[in-house]
């Protein structure tokens, strides 16, 4: 087998062209006493025409690999099989209205739709299909009444969105469209004019109070910085709008104040206590929040709105010995929803925190979060696995009886799949799990691609979910995994916290202690394992393969953060200080700087295929870092292996391109990939 590997190396690379030579201009800086040297500064200006022309190259240089690779239409064929199918999103409920979108198995985008009752007919009420094929849209508001919307209008792959609002009885637009931005939470209020809007500007986040005609009121907001992201909820009879303030996406202290509407006058809810607290309204006059204050796995309280102090807050769920990873106020209840070593599990209690009623998942998959109102006895929530499609099921608060409410029919293959939980030791001991997909009549003989991915941050908690990649990969005979790294919250605020700031090696310790497990376990070798991952995650991988490319056959990097030292200037990356520090702090700069990828590249090393993919439409992590980071490796590498860059110019981070573009782009990663692999 390794010699067919070695020989089909040798044909993939014949003939191949050589990486374009990137000008290096080597600026250097001195940090904290240290020389820092920047060889491809210049390619953070994204505009000026020598990035552009260099782009251009790279693309082509990309395509010169991707286009050659095996089975590459064959890939895109089944592809387009898998992902082009019916797809159903959460429905947001208002009394007895139920929005959504929808996408066709024929269609590019989804589509926003009300359903007048939860087994009446639907109504399209905005088709983004025939404004170009970038554009999206997505609900973000809804009237308490169920009358009017607001929708946002995305162009590709950006965060930004431009915001409209729509007569649900008449399908019509209304009123003056808001310009782009970054919009973080719309609430309409009762009169069903008047906005109440978060938006994210160049200075801060701020909180404004807008109705046609008038000039757009600043509420709150003045002295926040760019670090800070402020979350909005109106009260059900609109008296009342909760502010929570959030240090950056992950940050361990929220400030939380209500607003009241009619004379603005603020009250402060917490200001000094340092931990999270996220609340939403239980009708007129409570509120419960889900918080890590006393409780690292966190717990559940309870304060009035006439007298919101968190001395005398009730606490109606105790911490337990799972983390509790959200909640939801739905039908009279609150629903939690527990990992229970990284499984889930859903409960319902009242509010004096009595079980009423208990649900688990049917296997080792992602029962998702609950989702409904208040005042409405239908809840939603959705069931997956690595090769189970997604299922969304209506569920009676009050009857516990549930009922499927859309179903993705993708065409898997028939064949008998085993997911299975596994449990390695990391660098320092510490025992981590993970979750493995294949066949069950998989051999152990090392000779499985396999493909291992990760995330490890910002409290994010990874779970097996379907996707037509993980359900491709297994249906050829390859193997999935999916280590729960720290830095994610999977065992509550601890496990975070080991992997984050000055203990952020341990998540790609972690990382590597996975892959070294899989080759021992004689799953795979280092020539067949690949490892793929995006943002943070690309962070991840990029910190893997600099630090032990001889692990690792091929790497997939998208939308990566991988200049360390330098990534808070830019976009909105003053959000992520708290999770990774900055080097602007002379002893965070240190731990940054040894795992900082791109300050990590050494030449002549030997380092495995890499792709990385980002876009212009990025508007979150600066598309700078995968440019930065290709120039360096397709210089440095010694391995002799191909460093591409898949740059899509209408791509971003968001999830917004159609779905032709999105099978194209996945079917030239998976064909990089498993050319890469030697995978026959």
């Amino acid at each position: 087998m390794r010699t067919y590997c070695l020989l089909f190396m040798t044909v993939l690379t014949a003939g191949a062209q050589k990486a374009p030579e990137t000008r290096m201009d080597n600026v250097a800086e001195t940090l904290h006493g240290v020389k820092v040297v920047d060889p491809y500064r210049w390619l953070e200006d994204q505009e000026s025409p020598e990035t552009r022309k260099w782009i251009g190259e790279q693309e082509k240089y990309a395509r010169s690999w991707i286009d050659r690779a095996p089975r590459r239409a064959a890939i895109e064929k089944r592809l387009g099989e898998l992902m082009r199918v019916e797809t159903v999103a959460f429905p947001t409920v208002r009394g007895k209205r139920f929005f959504y979108t929808r996408r066709g198995a024929e269609q590019s985008q989804p589509v926003l739709y009300v359903r007048e009752g939860l087994v009446g007919a639907e109504r399209q009420l905005v088709d983004p299909n025939g404004m170009g094929g970038s554009v999206s849209v997505t609900l973000l508001g809804v009237s308490p009444d169920g009358s009017v919307i607001a929708y946002g209008l995305r162009k590709g792959g950006e965060d930004e969105t431009e915001v409209q609002l729509l007569d649900v009885v008449t399908g019509k637009d209304w009123g003056s469209k808001l310009a782009r931005g970054r919009y973080m939470g719309v609430e309409i209020g009762l009169d069903n004019r008047t906005l109440y809007l978060s938006k994210f500007e160049d200075g801060g986040p701020r909180v404004y109070k807008y109705s046609e005609g008038s000039a757009m009121e600043t509420l709150f907001g003045e002295g926040y910085t760019a670090q800070n992201i402020v979350g909005i909820e109106l009260s059900p009879e609109g008296k009342w709008l909760l502010l929570t303030v959030m240090l950056g996406s992950a940050g361990s202290k929220d400030e939380v104040y209500l607003l009241e509407t009619g004379t603005k006058k603020i009250v402060t809810v917490n200001k000094d206590i340092i931990a999270r607290f996220r609340g939403s309204f239980a009708g007129e006059g409570t509120i419960v929040f889900t918080t890590d204050w006393k409780a690292p796995k966190q717990r559940v309280i309870t304060v009035p709105t006439g007298e919101p102090d968190l001395a005398k807050a009730r606490e109606i769920v105790h911490q337990g010995a799972w983390h509790l990873e959200s909640t939801s106020l739905v039908g009279g209840l609150i629903g939690l929803q527990y990992l229970e070593n990284v499984q889930s599990k859903v409960k319902f209690v009242d509010l004096e925190g009595k079980l009423k009623r208990e649900m688990a998942a049917p296997g080792l998959g992602t029962a998702s979060n609950v989702y409904g109102e208040w005042t409405n006895d239908t809840a939603f929530l959705s069931y997956n696995s690595f090769y189970q499609p997604n299922t969304i099921y209506s569920y009676s608060v009050g009857k516990g009886t549930q009922a499927e409410f859309a179903r993705e029919r993708v065409p898997v293959e028939n064949i008998d799949v085993k997911v299975e939980q596994v449990w390695f030791s990391s660098k320092d001991g510490t025992k981590v799990p993970m979750f493995l997909v294949h066949r069950k009549d998989l051999k152990l003989d090392g000779n499985n691609p396999t493909l291992l991915t990760g995330y490890g941050g910002f409290q994010v908690t990874m779970t097996p979910g379907f996707s037509a990649l993980s359900a491709w990969w297994v249906e050829h005979g390859g193997v999935i995994a999916l280590p729960n790294l720290r830095g994610g919250s999977e065992f509550g605020e601890a496990w975070h916290e080991g992997g984050m700031q000055a203990k952020k090696q341990n998540t790609f310790d972690d990382f590597v202690g996975a892959a070294e497990w899989l080759i021992e376990k004689k799953y795979t070798r280092p020539e067949k394992l690949a490892i793929r991952g995006g943002s943070n995650g690309g962070l991840l991988v990029g910190a893997a393969m600099t630090q032990r490319p001889e692990l690792f056959g091929a790497v997939s990097c998208s939308v990566p953060l991988l200049d360390m030292v330098r990534y808070h200037l830019f976009k909105v990356a003053r959000f992520w200080v708290p999770e990774y520090g900055s080097s602007e702090d002379g002893g965070q700069f240190r731990t940054i700087m040894a795992y900082s990828p791109y300050e990590n590249v050494k030449d002549g090393a030997k380092y495995p295929a890499t792709i990385l993919i980002t876009g212009d439409a990025d508007t979150r992590v600066d598309p700078l870092h995968a440019r930065k980071m290709a120039a360096r490796l397709q210089k440095a590498t010694g391995s002799g292996r191909p460093v591409i860059l898949h740059y899509d110019t209408e791509g971003g981070h968001s999830q917004g391109l159609p779905i032709g573009k999105r099978i194209g782009n996945l079917a030239d990663e998976l064909a990089f990939l498993t050319g890469q692999l030697g995978w026959k």
